[in-house]
């Protein structure tokens, strides 16, 4: 068998479908002289001078630090160095939509160049606070759901960015190969995060046409996904965790209860195998922030947020961690191993 090809295959055919029917590149159409100003694409301007960039992520971990730290660095390789001619104000939520609320409306009275909201309560925050100032968000697993963007394509608002949304089917298909008698997924969530509660919808619909059921468990804080994960104790054989900023900010309680109960951990973000997962199979987050801060870039240039599509992620990684598979009672298949991207020791 070729190297990933049980896996890549479903993506591949998922992605070409979604491509039919939605524009996910980065060039902007042009716009007749009757588009209202916020969606106009004015050419990039020759001397870019000093810009002010605010970002805030409604948690800080790896995956959402991944995402800043990448446009961080793609904008430096467009000329935007901070310290130099860029300043960056960078404000986390702790977790707190609340919080997120704060800092957005800081945001719109301080009035930067553009606003980076990493994650959905963060971008859904800013959105409601400003419907000028140029938004991207990053990191948002369905920015149409999220009433962030009408559709895919170019929202004629002050608003666009980058999603990490996955397709469902290769994430099923990777299950029932780490647990081939697998019945029932469990899955914590947060009911307030948007994001999680599309991911639940979506997961129960498609696992009820493999004869699968869900076992969902709500996690309102960080604090309760410890004793969220373990009452899943005897009604799950693996747990998936989707792209929650509670579940994944807290993924070492995660851990402990997985290892406890012997129960594996699927993952969606790569960054959650080293800390505990058996396997991720999803987005690079330093490549979400690449895009993101291609997209910024544009704008700092003087290109129109509302000129520019929304952007899906279409490369995939399967990351595999063999010392905690064993730790949660499963081994890999030859199979997977093949497939990995990357083994995390």
């Amino acid at each position: 068998m070729n190297k990933r090809q049980f896996i890549f295959s479903a993506i591949a055919a998922t992605v070409l479908a979604a491509c039919g029917g939605q524009q996910q590149n980065s060039s902007a159409p042009e716009k007749a002289a009757s588009t209202p100003a916020a969606a106009q694409s004015s050419a990039p301007a020759a001397d870019v001078g000093n810009k002010r960039l605010a970002i805030t992520a409604i948690v800080e971990h790896p995956a959402l630090d991944e995402v800043r730290q990448g446009v961080l660095a793609q904008l430096k390789a467009e000329g935007f160095e901070e310290g130099k001619n860029l300043t960056v104000d960078f404000q986390s939520a702790q977790g707190n939509p609340s919080t997120a609320a704060q800092i957005a409306k800081k945001f719109a009275g301080d009035k930067p160049d553009a606003v980076i909201a990493i994650g959905t309560p963060s971008a859904q925050a800013m959105a409601a606070a400003s419907k000028d100032i140029p938004l991207v968000y990053a990191a948002v697993t369905d920015p149409v759901a999220a009433k962030l963007v009408s559709s895919w394509e170019a929202s004629g608002t002050n608003v666009t960015g980058v999603s990490d949304q996955l397709p469902l089917e290769p994430q099923i298909d990777l299950m029932k190969k780490l647990v081939p008698t697998l019945k029932t997924v469990g899955y914590v969530y947060s009911p307030s995060e948007v994001n999680s509660t599309i991911v639940l919808d979506q997961l129960k619909t498609e696992l009820a046409k493999h004869n699968m059921e869900l076992a969902a468990v709500p996690a309102q804080r960080t604090t309760d996904v410890l004793s969220a994960a373990r009452s899943l104790n005897g009604k799950a054989q693996l747990i998936y965790t989707s792209l929650d900023n509670n579940v994944v900010s807290s993924f070492p309680s995660m851990y402990k209860a997985a290892t406890e109960m012997k129960i594996p951990v699927l993952a969606s973000d790569s960054g959650s195998v080293p800390r505990g997962a058996v396997a991720a199979l999803g987005v690079n987050y330093t490549d979400i922030g690449t895009e993101t801060g291609k997209i910024t870039a544009r704008i700092l240039k003087g290109e129109a947020a509302g000129a520019i599509p929304s952007h899906k992620m279409s490369k995939f990684d399967l990351l595999i961690s063999p010392k905690h598979a064993q730790e949660q009672g499963i081994a890999f298949s030859d199979e997977i191993k093949q497939a990995a991207t990357k083994v995390i020791e």
